[in-house]
């Protein structure tokens, strides 16, 4: 054993690994991190072996790790990116959106909108099947038809089923299968939105006799119409896809899609392992840059480290992300609750160098409103810059106004946001204002957030569906917490005004002129601290392409294509 440690311990990687994650304990590393790592070589090893067992075909698979557990491939389930990513292979729906958020057809080959009634007309495609499999019987597969639809979207509303996804049907009155190839859907209200909410995996479309066959099951043996299909799964071990051979989409010559045989996913939990992973052309792509590796990666200006230029593609496009901080206004703090105290938090950091220097260049500094860049409706109003003698004078007016002279706050955050939230701890208390971070974990931090358990958050909102009203939504006064998602507590009557206008507007052009005056009052009465947009950021093997990205990030893989 102690022959294999030395040799792992003496890699350039490990090196890096060890310098980075125990800078102070370098020479003097345990033995029980010793077996970790070297369990991860073994692990690592392991899954090389695996791969040149059929080194000639591994241009046909396409690998990628998933170091969150997927708990289900129901699309009804589908709430997080580790399991949209793979029913994104698998499910289709009526719609879908391009790399650009147009939204195009999918199994509706075209729809018509009327404005008078609310009502939405989907024509189908008549030449999408099922994945074959026994529940259909001898013929193995069947056509989809409109009731599927009528009975997926029951099924999304079934309270037995607790779908999290439900919301996306609030404001549906009525759908129904007109015949075969026609299906209509008719809202309560106006909502220009809703097109994109039916992009959403959870309105895809699924067949009774599988789910009926197996029950609660289904969420390991998923049937549907995608471009890849299930064919095993060892949960938190491995997954794997192979092609649809009946897919229904072709590219723009008329080949079929998709170009890969298989999709395999392993679920290695450690970021740093699936980095070694991918440097040594074990899986194909990563998302994301962790702090455990995105020095070595790439520099501080955002650009790929020159020794990986010629087998990594790094690719980037502005995620809809906009990481902030929350003011709980409800909340007994005097600090909390004056606005002048707001704004000089928002005045009294850099957002350009802590998106540099701790984010490697990897975001957008948050300096106009809470609309994220890559959003149709996003606008360069004139938000936050930094202004350390402005925050000053704005904490002298709140103790002026107050008489507390030693105005101190404390941030719920998890751990991985310290270093943005210690940066602004340390600028804060230059200014005279005391600084205090509670670092809880994930699930703690979300719960107390909805609870108003903490007077100030660090928090982040990720677009459902690709329109701004997602994002304004959480300054909406009836969605207060925990009926809805404004966590900060935040009443304005003339943003409510906006919103509820906003809402009969179907050109949005004009629409986007009121999310332009409610992102602006959301700046001027400061219940947020915009931190920076953010970027999807995608470490891709030279050795494949057509693998884009996404302001969403989502994963789509029908396109993509591998070189021996």
């Amino acid at each position: 054993m102690n022959v294999y440690l030395y040799a792992f311990m003496n890699l350039p990687f490990t090196r890096f690994l060890f310098k980075t994650t125990h800078p102070d304990s370098y020479r003097e590393t345990t033995h029980n991190s010793l077996l970790y790592f070297a369990l991860a070589l073994a692990c690592i090893l392991a899954t090389s072996c695996n791969k040149s067992a059929d080194s000639s075909r591994d241009h046909e698979v396409f690998r990628y790790n998933e170091h969150s557990n997927i708990a289900s491939l129901d699309p009804a389930f589908s709430r997080n990116p580790q399991t949209i990513w793979p029913t994104n292979q698998l499910f289709n729906g009526l719609v879908q959106l391009d790399d650009s958020l147009n939204i195009i057809p999918d199994i509706a080959r075209s729809w018509v909108i009327n404005d008078s009634t609310q009502t939405y007309t989907f024509t189908l495609r008549d030449d999408v099947y099922y994945h074959k499999n026994d529940v259909f019987g001898n013929a193995k597969t069947r056509t989809v038809v409109a009731e599927d639809f009528t009975y997926s979207f029951d099924r999304l509303l079934d309270e037995k089923v607790a779908s999290p996804g439900s919301w996306v049907l609030q404001n549906v009155a009525s759908y129904q299968a007109e015949n075969d190839s026609t299906f209509t859907i008719q809202l309560k209200k106006p909502f220009p939105a809703f097109l994109g909410l039916l992009s959403m995996r959870y309105c895809s479309v699924v067949p009774k006799e599988a789910v009926a066959h197996y029950g609660n099951t289904f969420r390991r043996n998923p049937v549907g119409t995608g471009p890849f299909q299930y064919k095993m799964w060892e949960e938190n071990i491995k997954l794997v896809f192979r092609k649809n051979p009946l897919y229904f989409e072709k590219d723009e010559v008329g080949n079929q899609l998709p170009y890969m045989e298989a999709i395999a996913i392993t679920f290695l939990p450690d970021k740093q392992s699936e980095f070694l992973q991918f440097i040594q052309g074990n899986i194909d792509f990563m998302s994301g840059l962790d702090n455990s590796y995105k020095d070595e990666i790439v520099t501080t200006t955002g650009k790929l480290q020159a020794k990986y230029t010629e087998t990594v593609n790094l690719i980037t496009a502005p995620y809809l992300n906009t990481e902030y901080l929350g003011f709980y206004l409800d909340a007994e703090s005097s600090e909390v609750n004056s606005k002048a105290l707001r704004q000089a938090v928002n005045y009294g950091f850099d957002r350009e160098k802590m998106v540099t220097y701790l984010r490697n260049g990897m975001g957008f500094p948050a300096v106009n409103g809470f609309i994220p860049k890559g959003l149709p409706g996003f606008e360069a109003i004139e938000g936050f810059t930094y202004n350390p003698q402005k925050a000053k004078t704005l904490i002298q007016t709140y103790k002026d106004e107050t008489g507390d002279t030693q105005p101190e706050i404390t941030i719920g955050t998890n751990a991985q946001y310290l270093d943005v939230c210690e940066y602004i701890q340390r600028e804060l208390e230059k200014l005279g204002l005391k600084v205090t971070i509670d670092v809880v974990p994930p699930s703690t931090l979300r719960q107390m957030k909805a609870s108003g358990e903490l007077e100030v958050f660090r928090a982040s909102w990720i677009a459902d569906y690709p329109d701004a009203e997602n994002y304004l939504s959480l300054f909406y006064s009836p969605n207060f917490t925990p009926n809805g998602p404004n966590y900060m507590h935040y009443k304005n009557a003339t943003f409510d005004s906006l919103y509820v206008a906003a809402q009969n507007i179907s050109d949005i052009k004009i629409r986007k002129d009121y999310y332009r005056k409610m992102d602006s009052l959301i700046i001027a009465d400061a219940p947020i601290v915009p931190l920076y947009y953010d970027m999807a950021v995608r470490l891709v093997s030279k050795k494949v392409s057509g693998l884009g990205v996404n302001p969403q990030n989502f994963l789509v893989l029908k396109r993509v294509k591998k070189m021996k």
